[in-house]
C-alpha cells in the first residue's frame, strides 16, 4: 500500500509518496494550477563508510542507504516567519530528518535541511549527505524525457563575475546511452562544486532546469560560504537534481558520528515557475522573506567608496577631504573609505591584521576625516579584510598558533596572509574587539568586510576531516556575523571578496549589499550588472557606478546607468569633474533614490535574454506593477535592438527616459502584438539608458516610433 502527503502552498505543492518497500520520494510536483508527476528518487540520499552507492558510482544520488530508508512519521509545525514540515526516516542504525520550510510571501520556494544521528550502537562515518534531492522530468510520457528541457547554470570569476549559459540537457552531457538494456541505471551526472571559501569563485550555487513544454521550471540555490555540489543526473526513468554541501569526493570532507550524535546539512532552497524567470521571481521572493531584519532593507542609502578608479587603496587626508565635499554635494549618504586607512608603511598587504589607523596618512588622525564625512551629513565607513592577518602583522605572533587554519600544525599561508579559525575564541574575540573599537571610537556605520585569499580545502585541527574543520569554521563565520549585528543593529555591512567570490545566500542573507565584480573597465561591467539578479537581490546590487573627469557625456552616463537598478554604489573623482559632470551625477543619485522602493519589489526581467560578455547590447528590466524598469546598454554593433516583455503584450505601453534626461532621447517603437519594444540609439557606440514602460491601457494597434 502506497501512502502519500500533499504538502505546500497554493501556488507551488509537492506531493511526497512511500510505501514499506521504499522511501519517501517526490512523486508529483503541483504548480499554479498544473500539475506534474515525476521520476522518482529517494527524497534523501546520505553516503557512508560503511554503505556506499547502488550501483558504484561518485553521484549524490543511488546510496544504498538512501534506499533503505523507510518512513517513521511526519510532523508539520508553524514559526514566526511560515510553515515547517519535519519527515522523519530510519534505516541500519541511522534516523534522518528533513525539515522543509515555507515562508510567508515566499509561496513558490522551499528551503530543505537534512539532520542525520547516528541512533544504532555503531559510529556512523558521513561521506555525503544531500539537502535535497528529486526527479523533475516527467514519470510517463515521451521515451526521451530529458528531450526539451534546459539547464542554466552560472560561472564565476575575479572580473567575470556572473556568466550565464542556457543548454540543451540532451546533448555532449547526456548522450543516448540504450541505459535500459543493461537493467541498471547509469553512473555518471554532471556536476558543479565550489571546494574552498570562494564559494562563488568558479562555478555558481544557482541554478535551474526549464521545460517550455511543461511549463515548468526549477530554480535553487545552496545557501553556504564554503564548499559545495550540485548535479543534475539522468536515471532510466528519467532526471533528477540534488543540492549538497561539502562532500567527500569534491571537498574532503567526512564526519563521524558516535551514537546519539547528529550532523545537519546546509540549507537549500528550490523555487518553482512556469518558465526560467517566474522560478528567479520565486526564488526572488524567497530571498526577501528569508534575509535577515535589518533597516537598511529598505532605506538602502546611496554609497560613495573612495576606491574604484580612484583612491585605489591610497587613502590620505589631502586626497579624501575633496573628495568627500564633492560626494556630500552630488548626494551620497554614506562614505566609505576604503583599503589602505590603516597603513603607515606603503605596503599593507601582509601587515593588515590590527586595524588601527594610520598616523602617516592622517596628520591630524582618522578622525579628522571621519568628523569630516559626517560635517557633511553621511554616514562614515571603512573598508576591513577581517578573516585574514598578514604574515608581517603584530597579532600573527599574538594569537595561538590554534586561532588560524591549520594543516599539520602550520598555519595555512595565502597570498602573504593567514586566516582567522573563527572556531577559536581568541581569533573571534580579536575581530569583535576590532569591530567594537571602530564603531565605538570613530562612530563607523557602515563597513565594507572584503576577503581576498581562499585557503583551500579547511583545516585538520579538532576536526574529522579537512573538509569538516572548514565547515565548522564557515557556520563560526556566520554565526559571528549574527552576533556582531546583533551588537549594532543598524550597522551597515557590505559582503565583498575580490570582487564577488564569495556571493551565496548564507552571506547574503545577513549582509546588506554585495559588491558585484572589481571590473575596472566600464565597458565591461553592463553583462555582471544585469545577471547580478540571480544570484542575489537587485536591492543588494552594488554595480560601481564610477564616472571619470576624462569621460565623455554619453561615457559619463553609461557608467551611472550601470548601477541604477540596483543598490546605487558610485565612486570617481568627483572633485575634478567640470560643473556639468558633477550634476549629471546629482542627478543619477536623485533618481536613484526615488527608484529605492521599485527596486526593492521588483523581479528581474531579461527582454534582450541572459547577457552574454561580448554582447553588443545588454539589458536588465525589474517587473513591478504597473511598471517594468529597464537598463539598456549599447557596446557598438548595430544602432538598434529589440527587447521582449511577454508580460506586458496586449498593452498599451509609454516608454520615458528615467536617466540620463539631459541627452538626446533614443527613439522607440512599442509592438503590443507581440510586447516587443524596438530602441534605437543615434550618435556613439558607447550609451545606455534606463527607460520606464508604464501600462496605460489595453493595446489593440501597435504603437509608432514615440
Amino acid at each position: 500500500m502506497t501512502d502519500q502527503l500533499c504538502w505546500g502552498s497554493d501556488v507551488f505543492g509537492l506531493v511526497f509518496e512511500w510505501d514499506a518497500d521504499s522511501p519517501v520520494s517526490v512523486a508529483r510536483i503541483e504548480h499554479a494550477g498544473r500539475g506534474l508527476a515525476v521520476h522518482r528518487v529517494p527524497l534523501v540520499e546520505i553516503l557512508t563508510a560503511g554503505r556506499g552507492h547502488l550501483p558504484a558510482s561518485d553521484r549524490l544520488a543511488h546510496t544504498e542507504l538512501g534506499s533503505r530508508l523507510r518512513y517513521v512519521a511526519h510532523e508539520e509545525q508553524s514559526h514566526e516567519r511560515g510553515r515547517r514540515l519535519v519527515i522523519r526516516q530510519a534505516a541500519d542504525g541511522v534516523e534522518a530528518r528533513l525539515t522543509l520550510e515555507l515562508l510567508d510571501g515566499a509561496d513558490a520556494a522551499v528551503r530543505s535541511t537534512v539532520e542525520v544521528r547516528a541512533s544504532g550502537d555503531r559510529p556512523l562515518v558521513l561521506r555525503s549527505v544531500a539537502s535535497w534531492s528529486m526527479g523533475f522530468t516527467a514519470e510517463d510520457g515521451p521515451d526521451d524525457k530529458l528531450t526539451g528541457w534546459d539547464r542554466v547554470r552560472g560561472t564565476g570569476d575575479w572580473l567575470g563575475e556572473g556568466r550565464w549559459t542556457r543548454e540543451p540537457l540532451r546533448g555532449p552531457d547526456f548522450p543516448r546511452l540504450a541505459e535500459d538494456r543493461t537493467g541498471q541505471n547509469p553512473r555518471g551526472a554532471w556536476a558543479l562544486t565550489s571546494d574552498g571559501t570562494w564559494s562563488t569563485g568558479r562555478h555558481l550555487p544557482t541554478g535551474a532546469v526549464d521545460s517550455a513544454a511543461e511549463g515548468l521550471a526549477l530554480a535553487w540555490q545552496i545557501e553556504h560560504n564554503g564548499a559545495w555540489r550540485w548535479e543534475i543526473g539522468e536515471d532510466t526513468g528519467g532526471g533528477y537534481v540534488a543540492l549538497s554541501g561539502p562532500t567527500d569526493a569534491d571537498s574532503a570532507w567526512t564526519r563521524l558520528l558516535a551514537p546519539g550524535e547528529a550532523f545537519t546539512t546546509v540549507p537549500a532552497t528550490i523555487a518553482a515557475g512556469a518558465d526560467f524567470e517566474g522560478a528567479l521571481a520565486a526564488l526572488t521572493d524567497f530571498r526577501r522573506a528569508a534575509r535577515r531584519r535589518h533597516p537598511d532593507n529598505a532605506a538602502m542609502p546611496v554609497v560613495f567608496n573612495d576606491y574604484m578608479n580612484t583612491l585605489d587603496g591610497d587613502p590620505t587626508t589631502a586626497k579624501l577631504l575633496p573628495l568627500i565635499a564633492a560626494a556630500a554635494e552630488a548626494g551620497a549618504e554614506v562614505f566609505c573609505i576604503d583599503a589602505g586607512w590603516y597603513d603607515d608603511s606603503g605596503n599593507w598587504w601582509d601587515t593588515v591584521g590590527e586595524w588601527t589607523p594610520s598616523t602617516t596618512r592622517f596628520p591630524g588622525g582618522l578622525g579628522e576625516v571621519v568628523d569630516a564625512i559626517r560635517g557633511a551629513g553621511m554616514v562614515p565607513g571603512l573598508w576591513l579584510e577581517p578573516e585574514v592577518v598578514g604574515v608581517r602583522s603584530p597579532v600573527a605572533d599574538a594569537l595561538p598558533r590554534e586561532a588560524f587554519l591549520l594543516r599539520h600544525g602550520q598555519r595555512i599561508v595565502e597570498h602573504h596572509r593567514y586566516h582567522l579559525d573563527l572556531r577559536h575564541p581568541a581569533a573571534v574575540g580579536h575581530l569583535d574587539g576590532v569591530v567594537d573599537r571602530l564603531v565605538a571610537d570613530f562612530g563607523v556605520g557602515f563597513f565594507k568586510f572584503d576577503y581576498n585569499i581562499n585557503p583551500g580545502p579547511g583545516t585538520d585541527h579538532d576536526a574529522d576531516s579537512v573538509g569538516d574543520g572548514l565547515l565548522a569554521h564557515n557556520r563560526a563565520h556566520l554565526a559571528w556575523l549574527d552576533r556582531l549585528l546583533d551588537r549594532h543593529p543598524h550597522l551597515i555591512v557590505e559582503n565583498c571578496s575580490s570582487g564577488a567570490m564569495r556571493m551565496d545566500f548564507a552571506m547574503l542573507s545577513r549582509l546588506a549589499m554585495q559588491s558585484t565584480s572589481d571590473q575596472q573597465d566600464f565597458t565591461r561591467f553592463p553583462p555582471i550588472a544585469a545577471a547580478a539578479p540571480i544570484s542575489l537581490l537587485p536591492e543588494q546590487a552594488a554595480n560601481w557606478a564610477y564616472p571619470q573627469p576624462g569621460m565623455s557625456d554619453e561615457e559619463v552616463a553609461f557608467c551611472l546607468v550601470t548601477g541604477l537598478l540596483g543598490r546605487f554604489y558610485v565612486s570617481g573623482h568627483l572633485n575634478r569633474m567640470s560643473g556639468e559632470q558633477r550634476r549629471t551625477v546629482a542627478d543619477a543619485i536623485a533618481i536613484a533614490k526615488t527608484l529605492r522602493e521599485s527596486v526593492a519589489n521588483g523581479h528581474p526581467h531579461w527582454p534582450a535574454g541572459l547577457p552574454g560578455w561580448t554582447d553588443p547590447w545588454t539589458a536588465l528590466a525589474l517587473r513591478g506593477p504597473g511598471e517594468d524598469l529597464v537598463s539598456v546598454w549599447r557596446r557598438g554593433g548595430p544602432s538598434s535592438t529589440e527587447l521582449r516583455f511577454p508580460h506586458l503584450a496586449g498593452c498599451d505601453i509609454a516608454v520615458s527616459t528615467v536617466f540620463p534626461t539631459g541627452l538626446p532621447e533614443w527613439k522607440t517603437a512599442w509592438d503590443a502584438a507581440t510586447g516587443t519594444l524596438t530602441v534605437h540609439a543615434d550618435g556613439t557606440g558607447t550609451a545606455a539608458r534606463t527607460l520606464r514602460l508604464t501600462v496605460q491601457s489595453l493595446e489593440k494597434e501597435s504603437g509608432a516610433m514615440q
